[in-house]
Parts: structure tokens; C-alpha cells; sequence
């Protein structure tokens, strides 16, 4: 319901937004404006660029062989994404790498890390060419990790030095607060730029878990949409925020554009504006009609950094160049709800809710509390949507890398084969009359919501897989039918039918 208010208000927004500029366009600066530096330093200080020759040579080579070791063994695939109850396909290819057991979740769709080397964890690549890229994606990580801790801290430092000097500004007027200030500002510089709870803070902001790949040839693509605020022109990836991220968390793009394709050495067309040819990143104050956009090129090797809470105060777009592009997007996700550990978790405490009967081994009910049965058939619903309809719903994309995700997926599908049993024992349980009125019509009514969202979330999916668009994806890419997807298919029958059961229920409270 969160995410369907958000996605209402963002459209008011926009809509409100473009009725405001009417036929108009708002204006934006490239390098080649006068004030353009003055902007960015003004309005868009968060936003930290460094060119390619920053980075070693090395670490270019590694990482920019990856890419195409990558799109070489097929490893890049367009998601079937849901906006607004629709689905489509994004016109990026994507794949998401990062820490085993990890989740990233964007646009209604969790996408799964094809784990990258990590001490500890036993994982099986389907050639050790993507053993090697995947490494080299874990290099590029921890060095824009400790590139994202020195921007922050230079930022931290210069909003320190900007305190000092209005202290100074200011001493006479308030001689002993200015004293306080200075000497709090001396102590930070002393303990080299930030004091140990600071760090750790910075630390935990710029710890990448995943990176998102991203891949795009623009000239393959029937169609781009148009930069509708400022005509920066073609988009591979309209204006957005992005999301599930741990709260005021670094998100740093290397870039590598695959420069000097016959069609952009004779591009030599000059207009104002962006050079169309060259792939940008976009800039805007989120639904702000008063400050001019940014529009920054991206050359072979670039990346950036957008610092602290850039990622919420401001939208960015990609501006497509006419050569293809990979992009290494590194993000701390947020995966309170997103890990294996996680999602296991919470199976073990619906669990606990289960018994066996030691002489005849029939299984049982601890409890029959609303909220208990609510708890347990709530993770029920999260384990089936969130995990395993998520997971399958993508084919067999992840075995072009590594089978790492399969035995975990057959441990929660065995998790859910259990409470799909609880289910029909809270059934049974509330067909009798052991309870009084109140406490049945309680349980039921609590029970009866669940199950409605689970029948109405079944029938969207079993519509997702069958969709026009899904029909069209490549044999291995296509939605995987298992034995939870719908009840004729499966080996083994559901113990209930939805729909009869909801019905019975409804009956049952009136």
C-alpha cells in the first residue's frame, strides 16, 4: 500500500510539474556554460567526479575486460519490470553482483547476486572467466569504497572550515561560543579528519554490498524516451531516486563507454546544449522548476560518487551517447529484509508455531492466537512473493554465471511447503467450535485478509507469466513453473483450494 501511495504522489508530481513548464523547457548547463561550475559547487556540491586517469591503469584493464567477459557469456539481461500494474521491459540489460546470500530490490523486482569471491562461501562459476570478472568487480568495489571515505571526509572537512571561518566571523559578537566551535574543529583535524564514531558512520555508508551492472548499445534500441524537463534528448534511464538503500548511503558509477564507433567520429554536428553523441549523467533538484539541471559527460574509465543524501534531495538521469556503455553501479542496499539470512529467519520463527506429536507424528498448532497465525501467515506470503515467485519469475538467468542460488531456493521452498500445511491446520482448527464466537470470528476475520492478499497476488503473477511480454523472452529467460505457481501443474496438489476456502471463510463470519 507504501509503495502504491509513493508511486501516486510522485505521478502528482510530475504531472503538477510539467503543467507548470507547459510548452517551455527549464534551463541546464554542461561544461561549456560559464556559470556551470558555479552551479555544481552551489547547488550541487553532493555530486563528486573524477576523471579516468585518477584511477590506476591497472584497475581499468581488470574491470573493463570484466564487462565484456560479461557480455560475452550472455551474463546481461532487460528486466520485465512492474510500474503502475504494468509490466516492461527496461531498456538497460542488467545483472547484479555482490555479496552472496544478498538481494536488491528496484521498480516491484528483486534481482539476486551472482556472489562475487568471498572468504568462506563455496561458489561454483560456470567458467572461470566470470570467476575473474566477478573478482575484478570486488577490486573495483573496495577502491571506490575508499574513495567514497575520502570525498565524504573532504566534505565533512570544508563544512567544518565553513563553521570556523562564520565562528570567526562572528567572535566578537559571541567570544566563548566561537572558542568552543574552533577548538571542537581543531580535534577533528587532529584525529586525522573525522573523530572514530564519524568514521565508523562513513564507513557503514560507503560499504557496498552489490554493484548493479548496467549494459546498453543505444543505436540497437527501437526507441529512447525524451528528456521531457530540459530536452536534454535521448534517455537510457529516465529520472529517478535511487531505491532501496540504507539511509544517506554513498552510490558510486564507474562508466565506460565504448568510445570512437563509426557513427561518433563523424558526429561533428555543433549544437547548444549536451553533445548528444556523449553519454551524461543528469542532475535536478527533485520537482524543482527554479534551479537549472546538470547535465555532466561520461567518458571511457570516469565514475562518480553521489555523497550523503544527494540521492534523496536530487534526481539523476543517463543521457544516451550514440557508442555502448557499461556502468559498475555500487550501492549499500539496504537488506534488513533482503538477505538470506533474513528471509531464513523469519522462516525458523513461523516455524516455531509447528509440532509433531511424538508417538503418531501428526503435525499440530501451538497456538491459535490472531496474532501469531497473522505473524506466521504473513511470512508465509513474504516467502512466496517476495523469494521464490521473485525468483523463479527471472528463468534460468542466474545459471549462466553460477547454480550458487538453487539449493537455497529448494530450502525455502521446503520452508513454504510447511506452512503451506499450518495454513490447513488453522483451517481445520477454525471449523471447530472449540472457541467462542468472539475469539473464532477474530481469528478468522485476521486469517481471511492474508489469504485474500494471497489469492489476489497469485493471480497477478500466474497474469505476469502468462503476459505477452513474458511470452517473448528467450527459452532460458522465460518464468519457471514450479510447484507453488498453479495448483493443476504441480506434482504434488496444494492441500487446499484458495478460492474455496475464502469463500468458506466469508461464509463462516457472516
Amino acid at each position: 500500500m507504501k509503495r502504491r501511495a509513493g508511486e501516486r504522489e510522485k505521478e502528482l508530481k510530475k504531472k503538477k510539474l510539467l503543467e507548470e513548464l507547459g510548452e517551455g523547457r527549464l534551463p541546464y548547463m554542461t561544461p561549456a556554460d560559464a556559470d556551470f561550475h558555479q552551479l555544481w559547487k552551489t547547488k550541487y556540491s553532493k555530486l563528486v567526479f573524477r576523471k579516468s586517469d585518477t584511477v590506476p591503469e591497472e584497475l581499468h584493464q581488470m574491470v573493463q575486460e570484466s564487462f565484456l567477459t560479461l557480455r560475452k557469456h550472455d551474463c546481461f539481461f532487460q528486466d520485465l519490470v512492474r510500474i503502475k500494474g504494468k509490466d516492461f521491459f527496461t531498456p538497460v540489460s542488467r545483472i547484479l553482483i555482490g555479496n552472496p546470500g544478498c538481494t536488491y530490490k528496484y521498480l516491484n523486482t528483486r534481482l539476486f547476486t551472482v556472489p562475487w569471491p568471498t572468504e568462506g562461501y563455496e561458489i561454483k562459476y560456470c567458467s572461470p572467466q566470470i570467476h575473474d570478472a566477478c573478482k575484478a568487480l570486488i577490486k573495483l568495489n573496495d577502491y571506490l569504497h575508499v574513495e567514497a571515505v575520502k570525498a565524504l571526509q573532504g566534505q565533512n572537512l570544508l563544512e567544518s572550515k565553513e563553521t570556523e571561518d562564520t565562528s570567526v566571523i562572528d567572535r566578537e559578537q559571541n567570544f566563548a561560543t566561537s572558542l568552543r566551535e574552533k577548538g571542537s574543529v581543531s580535534q577533528d583535524q587532529s584525529s586525522c579528519c573525522v573523530p572514530e564514531d564519524d568514521f565508523t558512520s562513513l564507513n557503514s555508508r560507503t560499504s557496498y554490498n552489490v554493484t548493479l551492472l548496467n549494459y546498453m548499445d543505444p543505436l540497437q534500441m527501437l526507441y529512447l524516451k525524451q528528456e521531457p524537463y530540459f530536452g536534454m534528448g535521448n534517455m537510457a534511464v529516465s529520472w529517478h531516486h535511487d531505491e532501496n538503500l540504507v539511509e544517506r548511503s554513498t552510490v558510486a558509477v564507474y562508466s565506460y563507454s565504448c568510445e570512437g564507433s563509426p557513427v561518433e567520429e563523424t558526429y561533428d554536428q555543433k549544437l547548444e546544449g549536451r553533445d548528444p553523441a556523449v553519454w551524461h549523467v543528469g542532475l535536478k533538484v527533485a520537482w524543482d522548476i527554479e534551479t537549472p539541471g546538470l547535465a555532466v559527460p561520461l567518458r571511457q574509465g570516469d565514475f562518480y560518487l553521489m555523497l550523503d543524501d544527494l540521492n534523496t534531495t536530487h534526481q539523476h538521469c543517463v543521457l544516451a551517447g550514440f557508442s555502448p556503455r557499461f556502468s559498475s553501479t555500487h550501492r549499500v542496499a539496504d537488506c534488513s529484509r533482503g538477505t538470506l539470512e533474513y528471509i531464513f529467519g523469519q522462516c525458523e520463527l513461523a516455524l516455531q508455531n509447528l509440532q509433531t506429536d511424538s508417538n503418531s507424528r501428526a503435525l499440530s498448532l501451538k497456538s491459535l492466537e490472531t496474532a501469531v497465525v497473522k505473524q506466521v501467515e504473513e511470512i508465509h506470503n513474504e516467502v512466496e512473493f517476495e523469494w521464490l515467485r521473485q525468483f523463479w519469475f527471472q528463468g534460468k538467468r542466474y545459471l549462466k554465471c553460477t547454480d550458487w542460488w538453487l539449493k537455497p531456493m529448494a530450502k525455502l521452498e521446503e520452508y513454504w511447503r510447511k506452512m503451506e500445511t499450518m495454513t490447513s491446520l488453522v483451517l481445520h482448527e477454525v471449523r471447530k467450535k472449540e472457541q467462542t464466537e468472539e475469539q473464532r470470528n477474530e481469528t478468522i476475520s485476521c486469517f481471511l485478509l492474508v489469504l485474500t492478499e494471497r489469492q489476489r497476488l497469485r493471480k497477478e503473477w500466474t497474469a505476469r507469466c502468462q503476459s505477452e511480454a513474458a511470452e517473448s523472452l528467450p527459452e532460458d529467460q522465460k518464468p519457471e513453473c514450479h510447484p507453488f505457481w498453479t495448483n493443476d501443474e504441480c506434482n504434488m496438489p496444494l492441500p487446499y483450494d484458495l478460492e474455496e476456502v475464502i469463500a468458506h471463510l466469508q461464509n463462516l463470519v457472516q
